[in-house]
């Protein structure tokens, strides 16, 4: 497999900044619009389906900002424990702790403080005992090494700087056999380096 990128010229704490503000906005008053889709309209572009998530509190889904849907890529079994890298609101990791059941575990992963509250109250609020959300970063999480069957991720490696050493991080933590379910965007074309290196390109 090829690990040919162009990496930017960016400052990755620069841009964790930049993230951080546009989502703890989004967390903080999801209804303002923004360039991206949020929400019950964001889940139902990306087929969602409904079912999956009725049990889950408005709040969390009204912040939902994901990119695609990990949830067409394969099943999430009973049992199993689940890594949700960029947690956000909590939606696609209150999803998945329904499907692991009391015998699984989730664990949601988010450097926005904003979102992690939202999350945990949405937790608490269906008393979801087999999820949790820690503060880290998908470059650096948290976790040790063959630590999940499965690995989610909704819009996020498209924001980091360096997606081969990021999937690395994410190939860590993943158990020998382990699956990585992956919603992003998808670039056809080459991007100029102008737009790799203007930082408000890169916070949806």
């Amino acid at each position: 497999m090829s690990t040919l990128q162009s990496v930017p010229d960016l400052s990755v704490e620069d841009l964790r900044a930049e993230v951080k503000k546009e989502y703890a906005n989004v967390a903080q008053d999801p209804g303002k619009g923004y360039h991206f889709h949020t929400g019950r309209e964001a889940a139902a572009r990306l087929g969602y389906d409904e079912a999956l998530y009725t049990h889950i509190p408005e709040g969390n889904i009204e912040s939902f900002a994901g990119m695609g849907n990990p949830f067409i890529l394969g099943p999430i079994n009973r049992g199993d424990v689940v890594v949700d890298i960029g947690s956000g609101s909590g939606f696609d990791s209150l999803i998945a702790a329904k499907m692991v059941g009391p015998e699984g575990r989730v664990v949601g992963i988010d450097m926005t403080e904003e979102m992690l509250a939202k999350a945990r109250d949405g937790a608490a609020e269906i008393e979801a005992a087999n999820v949790e959300f820690k503060r880290g970063f998908a470059e650096d999480l948290p976790l040790s090494d063959d630590f999940a069957d499965v690995v989610i991720s909704n819009g996020v490696l498209n924001i980091t700087v360096d997606k081969v050493e990021t999937l690395r991080e994410w190939a860590r933590v993943l158990r020998p056999g382990g699956r990585l379910q992956l919603g992003d965007i998808l670039v056809a074309r080459e991007v100029p380096e102008s737009a790799l290196d203007d930082i408000s390109l890169w916070t949806g």
